[in-house]
């Protein structure tokens, strides 16, 4: 089983995401989701500068993938597409059906992201026929769920398995951060900038629900399965996913590693790695409860 870094979610400066790469190149990780998947409007990096960074995760003994935007919504959207599935040298993650009639069309590989519903053993038959290599298990299925895909996967079909970080919940036309601050979304000011971590939705009884990351609603309590390894080994998922947060990424990549590796509990370090989730976690989805709900060590 393998770790893989999934792309950053949140509206990062330049100077943040190249130190973040930088980092990167260093840590226990297999393979390194690179790219904007949220908003066209985020322009830290050009796609060139991703591919530099690219270029230097490779060379670092890292497996890159490009990612694409989940919402497409403009014709210069789709041009940055085209040139994202054309550049002839990476795996690209489609994280929507536009993407994946590119690459199929011209006979590409690809990752299948979680914003492509795959729910069903049929699915994956479809879309392996049409150059599917890996896919990313949608975060609102249990694990019974994916017991089930598993015994009909597709020979040849890598599974991962997003096991720590916020779930992308939902993707809208609209942009809740530029809302929250009374600012259309043509004249966003950028304001995502202001909120690397995303800005947390609380109930009227001050209780953290979601997080409001531009176009895209997160859960605001990160998904923990690192208590659940051998369950997820069990399961023969091929690799684990990690998604990047403003602080404290490395010592949670580090916490799975060493698990992976036999050096650490995995039952006692999800208990640790709680300290990195100020908010708290949950893993309701994967045991076939409400997302939000926290099961971990029961």
């Amino acid at each position: 089983m393998k770790l893989t870094l999934g792309p950053v979610l949140y509206y990062w400066s330049r100077e943040q995401l190249i130190d973040f790469y930088q980092e990167v190149a260093n840590w226990p990780i297999s393979c390194v989701y690179l790219g904007e998947t949220v908003c066209s409007k985020r322009r830290s990096l050009t796609i060139d500068d991703w591919m530099n960074i690219a270029d230097t995760l490779s060379l670092a003994g890292k497996e890159v993938v490009l990612s694409t935007l989940a919402l497409l919504e403009a014709e210069s959207e789709l041009l940055t597409l085209r040139r994202i599935c054309n550049n002839a040298q990476f795996l690209v993650e489609a994280n929507d059906l536009g993407a994946i009639q590119i690459l199929s069309t011209q006979g590409l590989p690809y990752v299948a992201g979680p914003t492509v519903n795959i729910y069903n053993p049929r699915t994956l038959e479809v879309l392996k026929k049409q150059g599917l290599q890996r896919w990313v298990l949608p975060v609102e299925l249990s694990k019974t769920a994916l017991e089930s895909m598993q015994k009909q996967r597709p020979k040849g079909v890598e599974t991962e398995v997003l096991a720590f970080g916020r779930l992308p919940l939902a993707y809208s036309a609209r942009c809740f951060t530029a809302r929250s601050r009374n600012l259309p979304k043509d004249s966003c000011q950028y304001c995502c900038l202001d909120y690397p971590d995303g800005r947390v939705l609380e109930t009227r009884d001050n209780t953290p629900f979601l997080v409001l990351n531009g176009i895209q609603t997160l859960s605001a309590h990160p998904i923990n399965l690192l208590s659940q390894l051998q369950t997820l080994q069990d399961l023969q998922v091929d690799m684990l996913r990690i998604s990047p947060q403003p602080s404290h990424t490395k010592e949670i990549v580090q916490a799975f590693a060493d698990c992976l590796a036999g050096h650490a509990d995995p039952q006692a370090k999800a208990v640790d790695l709680e300290s990195f989730a100020p908010l708290g976690v949950c893993d309701g989805y994967w045991h076939g409860e409400p997302g939000m709900t926290k099961l971990i060590a029961k």
